[in-house]
Order: structure tokens, then C-alpha cells, then sequence
């Protein structure tokens, strides 16, 4: 059974990172911090998206993954007629007609299908989607935090080139904090062997 991590985030006072770990563990560490003079931000480590501190509602987010996002409310619901939903969502999709007349002659029926032709591709291209998500949390970050450093511009070019040295040569000037949670972001982003870096 895959254990589910909660989810953090890591909060920076200018170029210095103060603090991170779950959302939680941040926000005592930053209770404990005087915020007086401004420059706070912080930042989800899975999308490099910022957030607000304090945390706005529905922060933080739940994994959908998680044992939680599927929670069932304190007052249970009548029992419905018919098939269970299996955590089923209905939305719409638009085929062309050989499309549908293909899906309709699958095993199991369109749905079905459709459900295997997703997992099938999210196994088939797992490390592109994982190499794509790790350059948008990155360029995030860097646009939020870095957007008025030097080498700014041929930093994002490096990155979105997928070079990974280029990348590392315009950052090797930058604060070594905000290095070293670069590195941490674009671990994933172009796909060198070996193992990812544990959060700096």
C-alpha cells in the first residue's frame, strides 16, 4: 500500500529559506519568526506554486490520493439504487463518430475503455509528464522569488530547452538557498540517472 506524504511547502524571507516541511510544521516555525519587515513568501513544494501565509481556506490541499480527499461526510447518505459510483466522475467528452464507434465495440464498453487508454498512458508517459510538471513548478518558484535576478531569461530558456547544465550555469551565482531549492524543484525536470536530491 503506497503511504501518501502530506503536503508541504517552504517559506523563504527574501533570497533566505526559513522554513519547511508540511504546512503544519511552517506555519510554527514562522509563528515563531518576526515578520515585521515584509519579504515573506512561501511556496508548495508540489506545484512551486505561491501561497498565502496565513494559510487561505482549503489550505492545504488534500492529496487525492489521499484517504481523506474520498471522506466520507459525518451523516451518511441514504443508500442509492443501482450501481455503486466507485468514486466515478461524470464528465462530458467530445469524440468524433469513428471514435465513439470504436470505443463502443471495446470490452467493457466506452467507459471502460476510455479508463484503460488513460491508465495505459499514464503509465507510458509517466517520466515526460514527471520531467513537464517538475519545469512549471520550478518556473514558478524562479518567476516568483528570481524573476528580477541576473540570468533570469536564460535561466527559463535552459530550462524549458532541457538543459541542465546551462540551467545549473545560470543559476551558480544566485543565493545558495534559492540554488539549492531550484535544484530540488527541477530534479525530476531533466531526467539525469541517478538519485533525485532529498530536499536541500
Amino acid at each position: 500500500m503506497t503511504t501518501t506524504s502530506p503536503p508541504a511547502c517552504t517559506a523563504f524571507l527574501g533570497a533566505r529559506r526559513v522554513a519547511f516541511g508540511t504546512y503544519d510544521e511552517v506555519a510554527r516555525a514562522l509563528a515563531a519568526l518576526d515578520l515585521s519587515a515584509g519579504g515573506l513568501l512561501v511556496f508548495d513544494d508540489s506545484t512551486g506554486a505561491q501561497v498565502d501565509h496565513p494559510w487561505p481556506a482549503g489550505y492545504p490541499p488534500v492529496p487525492s490520493d489521499s484517504p481523506q480527499a474520498g471522506a466520507a461526510p459525518a451523516a451518511a447518505a441514504p443508500p442509492q439504487v443501482g450501481r455503486p459510483r466507485m468514486g466515478v466522475v461524470a464528465r462530458e467528452v467530445t469524440l468524433l463518430p469513428r471514435h465513439w464507434e470504436w470505443l463502443s465495440q471495446q470490452p467493457g464498453g466506452a467507459s471502460a475503455a476510455l479508463r484503460r487508454l488513460v491508465e495505459d498512458a499514464r503509465r507510458n508517459h509517466a517520466g515526460r509528464d514527471g520531467a513537464r510538471q517538475a519545469k512549471e513548478r520550478t518556473y514558478r518558484f524562479m518567476s516568483a522569488l528570481a524573476g528580477g535576478y541576473e540570468g533570469f531569461e536564460e535561466a527559463s530558456r535552459a530550462l524549458f530547452g532541457h538543459d541542465g547544465q546551462a540551467f545549473a550555469n545560470r543559476i551558480a551565482h544566485w543565493p545558495p538557498d534559492v540554488q539549492a531549492h531550484l535544484a530540488w524543484l527541477a530534479r525530476d525536470a531533466f531526467k539525469v540517472d541517478g538519485d533525485a536530491p532529498t530536499h536541500p
